[in-house]
């Protein structure tokens, strides 16, 4: 069944921007009973598999010890996520050590009290680390939304404990979602926005494959929205710049957090130009491989080395909701085909470190 949002983008987190305001709610909230710790290691997440009951689930801990909001060198300790369910989540950066290593091979992972969570009480058993794009897809709506709000904040803390305006050290605030600078200055976590386009002419799509990725991995055109453009000329000039093609009609669908570091994907829909010839691709050299357009059957059934864009992504979304429109009666459930088509996670897909790959939703 194809959801009516993309991933990440639901409202199963409540943010409580109430509680984040005040330090004695957010203690109060940390030693709630029912207060529970998302640790990240990196970009990984633990996740255990069925231990109250089918299916995939986070790792999550209770909280233990005091809540801290910064350690002595004002890094970012708990971060308040918000509440799921009514219970307060909170998410906490961790190092790698050498008991983390094991537990990727699927052993309980030792943490102690370097990891602020209690001296190592309360972990799952059989508890293993992986990142979130091998996995998340198979989550509860909530902790995907968990995941992604964690990733966002930590990711942010660690580039911005110095002021851009005087490069003083600031201190973290509001449960993790500000940082205060020593004249008083308030920095926010930074978002970028990026646009991604679902290109159609006459019952079929363009997709491109990114110059960086394996021969046959394909996505839907992308790009970062310039300063002082609006998010349809964005669409317009980066369809333009990456396929050579010309746009009329554009409309705006849905949006997506991509917080891997930073991105917000702004999905859209496009029709060309009147006059505008589909065969007439020019794919941008340093960008992109290959463009070609493809029929609602060559997306149902991909033929042999087609990889398409993972369940987790917005790209993936637009796409099988347009191949659902085509067929509703026969469209296939996600699960029952997303292993099938999207294939292994590629070191491109983990990293996302180029322009392409975070716009893309890759």
């Amino acid at each position: 069944m194809i959801t009516d949002h993309p991933p990440l983008a639901g409202s199963a987190l409540d943010r409580d921007a109430e509680t984040r305001a005040e330090f004695g709610l957010l203690r109060d909230a940390w030693n709630d009973p029912a207060a529970r710790l998302l640790r990240l290691r990196g970009v990984e997440i633990p996740v255990v598999d069925g231990q109250d009951g089918p299916g995939l689930r986070l790792a999550l801990i209770p909280t233990a010890g005091e809540f801290e909001t910064a350690d002595a060198d004002q890094a970012a300790r708990h971060l308040f996520l918000g509440r799921a369910h009514g219970s307060p989540v909170f998410a906490l950066a961790v190092a790698a050590h050498p008991a983390a290593d094991v537990a990727r091979d699927g052993a309980p992972h030792a943490a102690g009290a370097a990891d602020g969570v209690g001296g190592g009480s309360g972990l799952p058993a059989g508890e293993r680390w992986c990142h979130p794009f091998e996995i998340a897809d198979r989550l509860p709506e909530a902790e995907r939304e968990m995941i992604a709000v964690a990733s966002a904040l930590v990711r942010w803390h660690e580039s911005a404990r110095f002021s851009s305006r005087d490069g003083s050290l600031t201190e973290p605030a509001l449960g993790g979602w500000m940082r205060r600078d020593a004249h008083g200055g308030e920095h926010f976590p930074r978002t970028d926005p990026a646009v991604i386009v679902l290109v159609e002419h006459e019952g079929r799509v363009l997709l491109g494959s990114n110059a960086l990725w394996e021969s046959g991995r394909f996505s839907l055109l992308a790009g970062f929205v310039e300063a002082g453009e609006s998010l349809e000329q964005t669409v317009v000039r980066e369809v333009l710049e990456e396929s050579g093609v010309r746009l009329g009609e554009v409309e705006y669908v849905a949006s997506q957090p991509w917080p891997f570091p930073r991105s917000l994907m702004l999905g859209f829909r496009a029709r060309l130009a009147p006059g505008a010839d589909p065969n007439e691709l020019h794919p941008d050299p340093e960008e992109i491989s290959e463009l070609r357009w493809f029929t609602r059957e060559e997306l149902r059934n991909p033929a042999p080395g087609i990889i398409l864009p993972m369940p987790l992504s917005i790209a993936r979304w637009l796409i099988d909701r347009w191949v659902a429109e085509g067929d509703p009666d026969a469209a296939p459930s996600r699960h029952d085909r997303d292993r099938a088509v999207s294939g292994a996670v590629s070191e491109e897909d983990k990293t996302a470190v180029t322009l392409a790959e975070s716009a893309h939703g890759e």
